[in-house]
């Protein structure tokens, strides 16, 4: 059996006490989720160093993900829940300040734990309460108060609930007006990354505001009900995986590793977990950089439901704040 990777870790924002969060995570959002799949790609996910893992109100993987890891410390192959970081997010139905703790402990009731690591903010926006609604109909959408909701969420890390907040989705523009009300800072920005959506501006300026960056779909959602497969089509990175004999995957990964930016990868596929950790060992070189820059921008995850002439987001421009 492969030994297991240590998988490098990075510190969250003061506000979190200077916790640390590995910086390759495994996710846990499929179209096609058969919870038996799931929990045993946990285990091997677990065997091979993974310590990250990010679910959702919404994925409905909360709770196999919290049966795996209850069987992976009575395998032994984890001492405790806190050698794992996990990861959360309130879905929209639930973005309204009254039911922020009461969705987080509807999670952690799911996932039979005590706390959270990381409690995140879904999208921007909000659905009516009641059931949680995917996707969203236009009947749905309504303002978020961010206000409120963050002050919920700050209440939620208060009292232990959960050990760091942030946010999922967020432009540039959102995360500055969060920023200038919020009393603890989100620590971190979760969003569509990839060598085709490299997200610069936000990039630098959650880095300049101490947020951490996650990137999800590195492989432009390929396989997914909205992506598309131009990553792994790609004549540019099919070059540089050749020439250093790793896959495209790989390639993506050490990109956004390489730029900064954590990393939550999705595969249930026993090898290509494993490709997945291997990519601490070896760099690009400025040249594989520069060719990877110059890739023409496409973003994948527009969300084109969440925009409405009755809504709160009247465009496509206006929701994602001209970044596109």
């Amino acid at each position: 059996m492969m030994a297991a990777t240590k998988i490098p870790e990075v510190v969250l924002g003061s506000s979190s006490g200077q916790r640390t969060m590995p910086v390759l995570g495994f996710g846990t959002a499929t179209d096609c989720l058969d919870p038996n799949a799931l929990k045993t790609a946990v285990l091997e996910a677990i065997k091979l160093g993974y310590r990250h893992f990010d679910t959702a109100s919404i994925y409905t993987s909360e709770q196999t993900l919290g049966e795996a890891v209850a069987e992976a410390i009575s395998l032994g192959l984890i001492a405790s829940r806190d050698q794992v970081f996990i990861t959360s997010k309130l879905w929209c139905n639930d973005a309204h300040p009254d039911l922020v703790i009461p969705a987080l402990k509807k999670s952690l009731q799911n996932l039979q734990m005590e706390y959270l690591d990381l409690y995140l903010i879904h999208w921007p926006i909000s659905g009516k309460p009641g059931k949680l609604v995917y996707p969203l109909t236009e009947e749905d959408l309504v303002p978020l108060d961010l206000k409120g909701v963050w002050a919920a969420m700050e209440e939620s890390q208060r009292v232990g609930l959960t050990k760091s907040i942030g946010v999922s989705n967020f432009s540039s523009k959102k995360t500055e007006n969060l920023l200038s009300f919020a009393t603890i800072p989100p620590s971190v920005n979760q969003v569509e990354m990839s060598p085709f959506w490299q997200q610069k501006k936000l990039r630098d300026f959650c880095k300049a505001n101490g947020v951490v960056v996650t990137a999800y779909s590195p492989l432009g959602g390929s396989g997914t009900s909205w992506g598309s497969s131009h990553v792994l089509e790609s004549k540019v990175l099919q070059e540089i995986a050749e020439a250093r004999g790793k896959t495209i995957a790989q390639v993506c990964i050490r990109w956004v590793y390489q730029t900064g930016t954590t990393v939550a990868v999705k595969s249930y596929n026993k090898e290509r977990l494993k490709q997945n950790v291997q990519v601490f060992d070896w760099e690009l070189s400025e040249e594989d950089l520069d060719k990877i820059n110059q890739i023409p921008q496409h973003k994948t995850m527009l969300r084109e439901e969440y925009v409405s002439a009755h809504g709160p987001y009247k465009s496509l421009e206006e929701f994602w704040d001209g970044e596109l």
